[in-house]
């Protein structure tokens, strides 16, 4: 009877300290779940409130405003994470300490790729270039498709396709022949030393002129740029706009060689003057030696 009254007692105990945990934690998890549901729906609130508002920001490219609007979102699921471990009696020191050198070892890890996600960043913030400009920037060159958070997509001038990371873009000069509205060049031709430099400026700024492709203000200009071994060379100035520069430079250069020589002007190859010296080599002159004297008898 002592056993079986103790067994009862033990019993009793036992499931009284049940109730009272499983009354504890019942608030705990009720509590954890109202925390995590309430924290998903804030953290969705926030990335798209932050999202709608970066994207009303002129410059602010759709990436960028992707990114950080996720970051905002995760950055909040970490908080809140942290705060229903917290209702469990889990110290959240000791979670941000862990989560802290679970960091750097991703850090130190995914180092390469860390540092293409800060570059993608600065070039989405700064804009160097954007979708559909022509760049060049060190080894790598051609019309950007996509700007990334790791690489860029770009399309060369002979139609290859070419991804390269952000970091390799970010770290040289970059070139980009697109981005201002418009572009000078000059275009140098020689004519012979005999021909009229006069009538050469006019032909070419004449027909500078007529092409609606090139700009008036800055008006074309000519001028003699130098003086060759064989030629006269005159180079023609112009501006024109960046989306028809590539077009107005070649067919002008055509259209320079058919004027100047519709206009008699020439255009001379390379020449050389040289004097061939003769077959008889002219005479040397005898070596001056010493005068004798008179021989004494």
């Amino acid at each position: 009877m002592d056993q079986a009254s103790q067994f009862v007692i033990a019993s009793r105990a036992a499931l009284a300290q049940l109730s009272a945990l499983a009354v504890q934690y019942s608030f705990s998890v009720i509590g954890a779940i109202i925390i995590f549901i309430a924290g998903w729906l804030l953290s969705g609130l926030l990335s798209r409130w932050s999202r709608e508002g970066l994207n009303k920001i002129h410059g602010i490219d759709i990436t960028l405003a992707q990114f950080l609007a996720n970051v905002i979102r995760y950055a909040v699921m970490v908080i809140v994470v942290v705060m229903v471990l917290g209702q469990f009696g889990v110290q959240t020191a000791s979670i941000l300490a862990a989560l802290g050198a679970a960091g750097l070892a991703i850090g130190l890890a995914l180092q390469g790729t860390l540092q293409n996600i800060a570059a993608g960043i600065m070039l989405l913030v700064l804009r160097p270039f954007r979708v559909g400009e022509y760049i060049d920037a060190g080894n790598v060159s051609g019309t950007v498709l996509d700007i990334g958070l790791f690489a860029t997509e770009l399309k060369t001038g002979d139609g290859i396709y070419r991804m390269a990371p952000n970091s390799t873009l970010w770290n040289v000069p970059i070139t980009n022949y697109s981005r201002l509205p418009t572009r000078m060049y000059d275009l140098t031709i020689g004519i012979d030393y005999t021909d009229d430099i006069e009538t050469a400026e006019k032909v070419l700024l004449d027909l500078a002129k007529a092409d609606e492709r090139v700009m008036q203000n800055p008006a074309p200009t000519v001028f003699v740029a130098e003086l060759a071994a064989s030629s006269v060379n005159l180079t023609l100035r112009f501006w024109a706009r960046s989306d028809v520069w590539w077009a107005t430079t070649r067919d002008l250069t055509k259209a320079a060689k058919t004027a100047l020589s519709r206009n008699g002007l020439h255009i001379p190859y390379p020449q050389m003057t040289y004097h061939q010296a003769g077959d008889a080599a002219p005479p040397k002159p005898a070596p001056k030696g010493p005068q004798e004297g008179p021989k004494p008898d």
